[in-house]
């Protein structure tokens, strides 16, 4: 019997009754269907009683979640897509990513369109799209302390109420560089629409085999966002007394300790979506972010009396 996963964002009604009624749509055509939480995925944030909230990259793999899985469904907004990626990607799961939130910049269709895009999924007349992700370590005198899949990107940044922070951050085997700002951002293509964009940062279309560097409000007017090669790994080292945090896909992370070291790296895992139709990344970033659309005439002169 072929399996097909079910991941909703249980904090939203509608995303809840939909998945009760895909389930039975499902199981009267005989497929087994796994259902799972999009709080599956949720990595947790620290606090000064736990330091580290660590669950293993492997370990977050929902139970039922296989190799052999036909495909999965996504019920929610981006968070929701984001949390599932983290948790099938290690399976190589395809995923149906289906809008029940608001910007819905991940999604592939609506929930008002739901029922036909299965069809045409179980039809088999669709195409997949792979993204890059990132695997996010910690380190502490070179033990693993914390370990992360990431489908955005990687944020270390200053806690409130302290100062401006300093890093050496060293990019594959060129020399270091030194960022004095409140933050760096470390994002895939798919990640450079998001806290990167808002950073500064250039949009990159997902297929370009790249990563970007963003600073967070750097007190350098040299300090700009730097795109470079994807099969680069990056190191960086916290230069600031202050404890600093770390987070991945705005979902959780841990604390970074000056004595700290934080390995980034290109993960073997991809994040596959499934696409109902040729992905026309201009065209979401046109409908989604209001980018490339045309000026608005506006008179230029008034002729006065």
């Amino acid at each position: 019997m072929s399996k097909i996963g079910i991941i909703y964002n249980d904090a939203k009604p509608i995303a809840c009754r939909i998945t009760n009624e895909l389930k039975d749509k499902l199981t009267a055509y005989g497929y087994d269907i796994q259902i799972n939480s999009g709080s599956g995925g949720i990595l947790g944030y620290p606090s000064l009683e736990r330091p580290l909230c660590h669950t293993s990259i492997d370990q977050l793999v929902p139970s039922g979640f296989t190799k052999d899985m036909t495909f999965g469904v996504v019920l929610g907004g981006d968070g929701t897509v984001l949390s599932a990626f983290r948790q099938v990607a290690p399976c190589h799961i395809p995923l149906l990513t289906v809008n029940t939130g608001h910007m819905g910049f991940l999604t592939e269709t609506f929930v008002n369109q739901l029922y036909p895009a299965i069809e045409q999924v179980l039809a088999g007349n669709y195409e997949i799209e792979e993204r890059t992700m990132l695997e996010v370590r910690l380190f502490r005198d070179n033990e693993l302390l914390w370990e992360a899949l990431c489908l955005n990107e990687m944020v270390v940044h200053r806690e409130p109420m302290t100062c401006m922070c300093h890093f050496e951050i060293q990019i594959g085997r060129h020399a270091p560089i030194d960022i004095a700002a409140d933050g760096i951002i470390i994002s895939t293509p798919t990640g450079s629409t998001a806290y990167s964009l808002s950073a500064g940062g250039p949009v990159v279309t997902p297929g370009v085999p790249v990563l970007e560097l963003s600073p967070i409000c750097p007190h350098s007017l040299a300090s700009r966002a730097l795109v470079f090669a994807d099969t680069e790994p990056v190191t960086v080292f916290p230069a600031s007394p202050n404890r600093m945090m770390m987070i991945v896909d705005g979902n959780g992370g841990c604390y970074v300790l000056p004595e700290d070291r934080v390995r980034v790296k290109r993960s073997h895992y991809k994040a596959r979506f499934i696409r109902l139709k040729p992905p026309e990344f201009f065209h979401v970033l046109r409908e989604k972010l209001g980018w490339g659309l045309p000026h608005i005439a506006k008179p230029t002169s008034v002729e006065l009396p």
